[in-house]
């Protein structure tokens, strides 16, 4: 066969499997829309690591995980239930959800809002208040799409997604960019979190027609919850895991130390973490449709990860092996002599093992398990917390170290332990 054969036979495999694989697909949408919030997070993180100081950056990771922490509480497993829910039930569980939704928005912006005091206290900085604050508007905002948002993702429809999200992002980065240009220091980077809130809502609804038709009722909150709390329970645990490095660091080390380490997590994870979380979106989507069927949903997991792995392990290796080349070029000399290189580098090894411990996650959610992936976060937050605290004592590249060798080693386990459930569909594990 020549060249010019083998290549048209295996450019008509691609496509074949393209057009009957919906991960695939769907990955490749989240993918385009990565790549343009990349290129535009690119060009803000430029501009800031030349015109924001570590202060700046170590205000804005308070600020920014200050929020996080309250966030959280808005990733409820309550749109996780609609997405997994039998269709005889979804009408009624989406009005539920969303007034749920709003009683939630609702009492977090309170929370935040009292609790911004709180932090400018512990941190001795009366500049964190008013950025605290006005970040959590945005829990008087969201609440509108929340519902039509769930849907989508049922319907498998990640292109729209994916292309709400893109332009939300890009404009948030683009937004970062021209603030941090006019002097706006930290204020930059977190005033776009919510001048940028109101295009998801505008797109959620010019793309999926739920409206809300009945007066207020939470009905079935029972069903939600009693799902969605196991759910929040792992998201609170995993907000804990990705911020417990920020919030040491800030206490122990300061905030110039921690502007760095902010800047050096961000700049070497932040591309790898974007592809974990288009692939986890897309992974549970896709198990859902087949929780009912061992054998399909065996057969779709294992090739799911054989994809992530192909997309996740080139992108680490290559981010991490330039990054003594393009960290200078791109963000500046000065990030070179503050220690960052190293530190980006054992952050974004990290990444080599995330994305298979986010599809056992996906998972355990898909056939109605999140008690284990709880049990599991559980587990690993309290390590991962001891060993950063141990790893403060040699500085921010003894928590960069902490973070990746906590990583490495401990979520494979996660994922040898989803296969065992995989092989033994019927073994109790509730």
């Amino acid at each position: 066969m020549s060249w010019q054969a083998t290549l048209r036979t295996r450019f008509q495999g691609l496509r074949a499997r393209l057009a009957g694989d919906r991960f695939v697909r769907n990955v490749g949408w989240m993918g385009l829309s990565e790549l343009g919030i990349r290129v535009s997070r690119l060009l803000a993180t430029i501009i800031l690591a030349r015109l924001l100081t570590p202060e700046d950056y170590g205000l804005a990771a308070i600020v920014l995980t200050t929020h996080e922490f309250i966030r959280v509480f808005t990733r409820n497993g309550i749109g996780d239930k609609l997405v997994q829910a039998d269709a005889t039930d979804v009408e009624e569980l989406c009005v539920t959800a969303y007034w749920l939704n709003w009683l939630l928005g609702g009492g977090l912006f309170l929370i935040q809002t009292i609790g911004s005091f709180a932090v400018a206290r512990f941190f001795g900085n009366p500049k964190l208040i008013m950025p605290i604050m006005a970040i959590g508007c945005t829990y008087l905002i969201y609440p509108l799409a929340m519902v039509q948002t769930a849907l989508i993702r049922r319907e498998n429809r990640l292109n729209v997604f994916s292309l709400t999200n893109l332009a939300q992002v890009v404009t948030d980065n683009l937004l970062t960019g021209g603030l941090a240009l006019m002097g706006l220091g930290m204020w930059a980077i977190v005033l776009p979190k919510l001048l940028v809130a109101p295009i998801w809502v505008l797109m959620m609804y010019r793309y999926q027609a739920w409206r809300p038709v009945q007066a207020f009722t939470i009905r079935h909150w029972q069903r939600i919850l009693g799902f969605g709390s196991r759910i929040l329970g792992v998201e609170l645990l995993n907000t804990l895991r990705e911020n417990i490095d920020y919030l040491l660091i800030g206490r122990f080390l300061g905030l110039a130390p921690l502007g760095v380490y902010y800047f050096a997590f961000n700049a070497g994870l932040g591309l790898s973490l974007s592809a974990v979380n288009a692939m986890g979106v897309s992974m549970y989507s896709d198990l859902c449709d087949v929780r009912s069927d061992p054998g399909e949903l065996q057969r779709r997991f294992n090739r799911n990860l054989r994809t992530t792995a192909l997309v996740i392990g080139p992108l680490v290796a290559l981010q991490s092996s330039l990054a003594p080349l393009y960290v200078p070029i791109v963000f500046g000399a000065q990030w070179v002599e503050r220690g960052a290189v190293p530190v980006l580098i054992l952050i974004c090894l990290s990444a080599l093992s995330r994305p298979f411990a986010n599809a056992a996650s996906m998972l355990f959610r898909a056939v109605g398990l999140p008690q284990v992936d709880l049990r599991w976060n559980l587990i690993f937050t309290v390590l991962l917390a001891l060993a950063i605290l141990v790893g403060t004592g040699w500085g921010i590249l003894g928590v960069a170290v902490a973070v990746m060798v906590t990583h490495l080693v401990l979520q494979p386990l996660y994922l040898v332990w989803a296969r065992r459930l995989l092989h033994s569909p019927g073994r109790e594990l509730a």
